[in-house]
């Protein structure tokens, strides 16, 4: 049996937990109106207003006038959340994280010496609740979607075991609950009647797939609650990312690259203080309308090296900017496809080049580590 935990309102709830004075108040966590940021977390008494992550702040205090803003502390989060990882890895060591606030549990192998899964479930949300101070809902199932899907259908503080046969239940809801059903999907499939997964269900498999193409198979398979994807332990991250939003629109090149390349200095430095290597970059670039363009570029090795990291950002950064010449409002990097760094073989052929540069960026690194992040950085010229 697979158990799926997701935190309610999480960022908001922490830092109402922590300050008695915004207890039950609408919170949201992010950047100020005055510092055009977007809200990347709302709590509950936010949300009755409309207010919802990815939202502008100024658009979010328009909403709601006595709204809250408290700026992100990930540093925090990320002690609660591994205070959590403690306690789900106090019945099985079977947990595959999907983000701070939320993870997967398989169970199966752990009820014979803490009992079925719902004794499991309330175990640990009662953990959650004395030990962080925290609500969580809870969604138990046979595999991943039915137990990801009940989790979300009580929020907040819910508990939802999937009934068995499950196939009632999963008919009266929205077809938007599948997987991979979004806004654009929703309405390709409404102009061919289909509004509930029980009318997915029931077309034709041809019909289906001219709507939503090579997907719609697995969207077929979900309809009839049939998930078969593992359930993977893993404490490694899948990615790790940087960005800023700036107070006004940037169009300086020579100011989106000086930028670019303090946020990918610091993203290099912390992938090899986890030991890992990356195989992708890639650029965030958002501009003053909110519309957003990611670009990535692939290795063919994996590299933790900040000056070829840096030098893949930098094309993707100035190829973009040339189809989209636009002022921007936030920019980002995220490195992605990581693996654990590989020790090479000493031999007569080692590249003299990447040798010179990881001294370099050991030498950063420790300097950094010493006396602060960015410290010591390239220059804002620099030729490479």
């Amino acid at each position: 049996m697979i158990i799926h935990v997701d935190m309610d309102a999480f960022y908001a709830s922490v830092e109402q937990r922590d300050d008695e004075s915004i207890a039950c108040k609408p919170v949201a966590v992010g950047g100020t109106p005055q510092q055009r940021g977007v809200v990347a977390a709302a709590s509950y008494e936010a949300r009755a207003f409309g207010i919802r992550s990815a939202m502008p702040s100024g658009r979010a205090l328009k909403l709601c006038p006595k709204l809250i803003f408290i700026p992100m502390d990930m540093n925090k989060y990320a002690a609660v959340a591994s205070d959590l990882r403690e306690i789900f890895h106090r019945y099985t060591p079977e947990v595959e994280p999907l983000a701070l606030d939320e993870a997967f549990l398989d169970v199966s192998g752990s009820m014979r010496l803490f009992g079925d899964a719902v004794s499991i479930a309330k175990s640990i949300k009662d953990n959650i609740a004395d030990e962080l101070r925290l609500s969580a809902s809870v969604g138990i199932g046979p595999n991943k979607f039915l137990a990801k899907l009940a989790s979300d259908l009580e929020k907040p503080d819910g508990f939802v075991i999937t009934p068995q046969p499950c196939q009632p239940f999963l008919d009266g809801l929205p077809v938007t609950r599948l997987w991979g059903v979004g806004k654009k999907s929703a309405e390709k499939l409404q102009k061919i009647n289909v509004k509930t997964i029980e009318e997915f269900r029931k077309k034709s498999p041809n019909d289906l797939k001219r709507c939503l193409g090579h997907g719609a198979e697995q969207l077929w398979q979900l309809a009839h609650g049939i998930d078969n994807r593992k359930v993977i332990a893993s404490s490694d991250p899948i990615s790790l990312s940087r960005e800023t939003t700036f107070e006004t629109d940037v169009d300086s090149l020579n100011e989106l690259q000086n930028v670019l390349r303090r946020l990918t200095e610091n993203l290099a430095a912390k992938l090899r203080r986890k030991d890992m290597t990356t195989r992708t970059v890639g650029i965030k670039l958002r501009y003053g309308d909110f519309s957003t363009i990611t670009r990535d570029h692939s290795f063919g090795a994996a590299t933790d090296v900040t000056k070829f990291i840096l030098q893949a950002a930098r094309d993707l950064l100035n190829t973009t900017l040339s189809d989209h010449p636009f002022a921007i409002r936030l920019i980002g990097i995220r490195l992605s496809s990581l693996e654990h760094s590989v020790a090479e073989d000493v031999d007569l052929f080692r590249n003299i080049e990447l040798e010179q540069q990881k001294k370099i960026d050991a030498v950063v690194d420790q300097i950094n580590s010493k006396f602060g992040e960015s410290t010591l950085h390239r220059g804002q010229v620099d030729k490479m």
